[in-house]
């Protein structure tokens, strides 16, 4: 993949990271806590967590082809580098206090990255029905 590609999907990535923490937790505020707002804040801090959390989208960058079981270990890699760099964030700014926090934000982000890789998987099959589809015209030009 190429660079620019790469950059285009992390801020994909980050834009759907975003659009779904804001989801998460409209919803879980309508449940346990319906008169609380949104200040800016909250806002900043979602926009930085979200922003992280593509920024570790790195770790799965190659720039050449890499087999299957490689790219397994790389996302596994990024899952637990992101469960701990989210996690450690929390604790030093002061948002997770005990650990039912940790717990409840380490389920969150496992939702959202399913979410993220859900999404991106079918964004990729999509993808190679198109280069399928060009593959298949240019084998009818040829022959």
């Amino acid at each position: 993949m190429k660079l620019f590609e790469f950059v285009q999907d992390i801020i994909r990535d980050f834009l759907m990271i975003f659009a779904s923490i804001i989801i998460i937790i409209t919803i879980l505020r309508q449940i346990y806590y319906p008169d609380m707002a949104f200040d800016l804040k909250s806002i900043y801090i979602i926009i930085a967590f979200s922003f992280l959390s593509a920024l570790t989208g790195f770790i799965l960058y190659s720039p050449n082809e890499i087999s299957e079981k490689k790219m397994r270990i790389k996302t596994v890699i990024h899952f637990f580098t992101l469960e701990i760099l989210l996690i450690t964030l929390g604790v030093i700014l002061g948002i997770l206090k005990n650990g039912l926090d940790i717990l409840t934000i380490a389920l969150q982000i496992a939702v959202i990255y399913m979410i993220i890789r859900l999404l991106s998987w079918k964004n990729d099959i999509k993808e190679a029905k198109k280069i399928n589809e060009k593959l298949k015209t240019f084998k009818k030009n040829v022959n």
